[in-house]
């Protein structure tokens, strides 16, 4: 264990995951909390340091909106002035690229926030439930978060009465169009049967799921992407907040222009698809076999979408070649935080006019579009997007044309 002690540190910027950071002879120190240009004073340990004292606040420091910041590790930045905030999360994606040599025209961020975000995995006991503290597996009890919509303003007592039923429980919400959909995660197998009837009463659920089972389903949830309906699969992936898929799938939707035919590759439930299908053939593509049967529905169900097929397939290990990708003259590509190192090799070497590239990881972004680059295309524009608001989480849209 490091030996800990108090010291005076000058806060000199933010880094890439939102700690303020400091040095000591050269050494470079995480402070969490603080801001650039201030002086505090914090018990340092190794490369890490917590606050005691702010000695000399930034001008630019605000009152952060929930009182549980600083103890819940579910936001870094709600201290920071929100022009500084977005200018700093705008320059992430700079900063990235420049790492790796490339230059484009980089859009203004976009806030996609909106009124919060729609999904939340709570940790739960049978007497509290929240979030885990900052850098550690120790449970911050909550009884709101200002940064979930207000159809979530009951997710606590939801998840601890899921807790007392069904044992120590990782309890995962989301919003639908036709009511909560939460699904329970538990390790305990000596309950038996648990029964979630008088809680899906008190509370209106939609649906209540255990380990990946249907327990009780009162109403299909549903969500409305485009002019489709599509029905949610049981933890099923979505986007954050009800904005920032709106925001993506615009931007996505403008990158393509007029393209006639389109692959909509990690198509998921099919946000991007099933707004493109209202004017370009598409052909859907993921490994989640419940997302893609659930896209395909929604695309043969609803009148007047364009639909080639859809696929279940494993794009890291089975990507389209290029032989594939002959069919289309537009791929959309949104793949999970690994990025999509092999479909882009292959798309590297195809004549596809246009790739639109969606990404929540700048890395794998950045080593993607190298690729992309050195196989010929363009890098025309990244549009920054913030959908995960006071995080270090940034979100974006790129084109690439050949």
């Amino acid at each position: 264990m490091q030996n800990q002690t108090t010291k005076e540190l000058k806060v000199t910027a933010i880094g890439d995951k939102g700690e303020g950071m400091a040095s000591i002879g050269g050494a470079r120190i995480f402070v969490p909390y603080t801001l650039p240009g201030e002086l505090v004073c914090a018990v340092v340990d190794g490369q890490r340091a917590n606050v005691l004292d702010i000695v000399e606040p930034s001008p630019r420091r605000v009152t952060p909106p929930c009182a549980h910041f600083g103890s819940c590790g579910g936001c870094q930045l709600q201290h920071w002035e929100t022009n500084a905030y977005r200018t700093w999360k705008r320059d992430l994606v700079i900063k990235q690229l420049q790492r790796a040599e490339i230059e484009t025209e980089i859009r203004p961020i976009v806030d996609a926030h909106g009124q919060g975000r729609r999904r939340a995995t709570l940790h739960a006991t049978g007497t509290q439930a929240g979030f885990l503290t900052w850098r550690s597996h120790e449970l911050h009890a909550l009884d709101k978060c200002p940064i979930l919509v207000p159809a979530l303003d009951a997710a606590p007592q939801i998840a601890i009465a899921c807790a007392q039923i069904a044992g120590p429980c990782d309890v995962a919400f989301t919003v639908s169009d036709t009511g909560l959909d939460v699904a329970v995660r538990t390790k305990s197998k000596s309950r038996g049967r648990p029964d979630f009837a008088p809680l899906v009463r008190r509370f209106d659920l939609a649906r209540i799921a255990i380990n990946g089972e249907i327990a009780i389903l009162r109403r299909q949830p549903v969500l409305i992407l485009g002019t489709a309906i599509v029905e949610l699969p049981v933890s099923g992936f979505l986007q954050a907040t009800t904005l920032g898929e709106h925001t993506l799938a615009q931007l996505v939707c403008e990158a393509l222009g007029k393209a006639k035919r389109t692959a909509d590759l990690f198509c998921g439930l099919g946000p991007f698809a099933l707004r493109i299908a209202e004017k370009s053939q598409v052909f859907a593509v993921d490994s989640d076999r419940h997302a893609v049967a659930a896209c395909d529905a929604a695309l043969q169900s609803t009148p007047g979408l364009k639909r080639i097929g859809t696929d279940v397939r494993d794009l890291f290990r089975d990507p389209l070649i290029v032989s594939e990708l002959a069919r289309f003259n537009a791929v959309v590509v949104d793949p999970p935080r690994a990025g999509a190192q092999a479909q882009m090799r292959e798309l590297a070497n195809s004549q596809v006019k246009k790739i639109v590239a969606v990404s929540c990881n700048l890395t794998s972004f950045a080593r993607d579009a190298r690729i992309l680059i050195e196989g010929g295309y363009t890098l025309d524009w990244v549009a920054p997007v913030d959908q995960f608001l006071w995080s270090a989480h940034v979100e974006l849209v790129a084109r690439f044309s050949r």
